[in-house]
């Protein structure tokens, strides 16, 4: 998209904290060590876990980025930063966590797929941005709303970011309208994180904040907002992130028998 890029290679990746535990270089995946992690209530951007699917997107005119808001709705718009920081700012402080955390636990009594995260793929940070739910306002959703008037019930979010499980395609990823209305979710379109302009690692120039949630919802470096009637078709909520019993393993699983995992536990 105009003003901001994605990569095609990982030659101007970010400069990271050396102290991070890498567990894979080529996308970029690390956490910090638990001692780093619980020595402060929020989490220092630098020990904040990086959870990537390709080569970080790169701002190269912050004057021609912009999110447009299509879909389901009467009203199409496209939204700069100016018009986004002009809505009213809130600061909310969430953790967020992603679903394999713990993973290298799991494979000791069976072997899963995925990055192999130790204990500490989670961080506390506090957000600052936009509520989701005043920018939906100005496509003509009101807040709470569960359905649009053309029968939108889902709020798709999809990434400038380019990963190879969507064949090249965009990171894309959902959640309920009626989660994206609701004011007291906090769900945000951050464009700050713990008070300072946030990096390009974690999401830069906006990403989506959804506390509650698995991180992978949470989508960063956003292209687009689209309403639409289903959920997200993406990889990572059609053919990840589901939970099975102990009966299925990877040559009789069925994916459509399963819902996207949304709400989850912190571990630590």
């Amino acid at each position: 998209m105009p003003g901001l890029t994605a990569p095609s290679d990982y030659a101007e990746e970010p400069p990271r904290h050396p102290a991070l535990r890498i567990n894979s270089k080529e996308p970029f995946n690390a956490e910090p060590h638990r001692s780093a992690l619980v020595s402060s209530y929020i989490t220092p951007v630098d020990f904040f876990y990086k959870r990537n699917h390709g080569p970080i997107p790169k701002v190269d005119d912050i004057s021609r980025y912009s999110v447009s808001i299509s879909g389901l709705v009467n009203k199409h718009i496209q939204l700069s930063m100016d018009d986004i920081r002009m809505l009213p700012k809130y600061n909310v402080t969430a953790t967020l966590q992603c679903a394999g955390n713990k993973r290298t636990a799991m494979s000791k009594v069976r072997k899963v797929r995925g990055v192999g995260w130790d204990v500490s793929a989670l961080g506390n940070a506090t957000w600052g941005g936009a509520k989701l739910s005043d920018v939906l306002e100005l496509v003509g959703i009101h807040k709470l709303s569960s359905v649009t008037s053309l029968g939108g019930k889902h709020v798709e979010f999809v990434s400038v970011d380019r990963c190879k499980e969507e064949k090249g395609g965009p990171y894309k990823a959902s959640i309920p309208l009626k989660q994206a209305t609701d004011p007291d979710a906090d769900v945000l379109l951050a464009y700050e994180m713990n008070g300072e302009t946030i990096n390009r690692d974690h999401g830069y120039p906006l990403r989506v904040v959804v506390p509650g949630v698995i991180g992978a919802r949470s989508v960063k470096w956003l292209d687009s907002i689209n309403i639409i009637k289903e959920e997200c078709q993406g990889f990572f909520m059609q053919k990840d992130y589901k939970m099975f019993p102990p009966t299925v393993d990877w040559d009789n699983i069925n994916w459509s028998t399963r819902r996207p995992q949304m709400d989850f536990p912190v571990q630590v």
